[in-house]
């Protein structure tokens, strides 16, 4: 579902199993710790590295919803490099836009996406679906409509 844009290009994450079903989907993804949660496990998914220094050592810094290595105290965020990075935006709410847009066939548009997530400003749908829409194309397509087709 998600895609962790970085400066060299754009690599697919490993991520944990994921809803098969909105059903399931809503249960699973109700409060923004849920979906951190699930973005750590996708992050570090064999433990937590520092990008900077490779310690496997961190802790949590909640306040700032942070995590900083214990060896050389750098400080990165479970959403840096990725679409979501300094979003205003609640995790949950890019959670439910991502599985609306993957999930509905032929495509999903930005006013579809404002109504059905009560999103104040068009201007906030349309950009949460551009950036879903970049981060599904892989650099060797180069046509929007493989993006949006069904994923099974």
């Amino acid at each position: 579902m998600l895609c962790w844009r970085v400066m060299e290009g754009v690599r697919t994450m490993a991520r944990p199993d994921f809803p098969r079903s909105l059903a399931e989907f809503q249960s699973r993804f109700v409060t923004e710790d849920d979906c951190r949660r699930y973005l750590v496990e996708c992050r570090w998914p064999d433990d937590y590295r520092c990008p900077r220094c490779a310690h496997a050592e961190a802790y949590e810094l909640s306040t700032r919803e942070l995590f900083q290595c214990r060896s050389c105290r750098h400080q990165v965020s479970v959403t840096a490099g990725t679409i979501l990075h300094r979003t205003r935006v609640p995790l949950h709410l890019w959670f439910s836009a991502a599985y609306l847009v993957t999930t509905h066939t032929p495509g999903f548009s930005a006013v579809q996406l404002q109504r059905q997530l009560g999103l104040n400003r068009y201007e906030t749908a349309w950009t949460m679906v551009q950036k879903l829409r970049r981060a599904m194309i892989r650099p060797e397509r180069d046509r929007i409509s493989e993006a949006d087709r069904k994923l099974n």
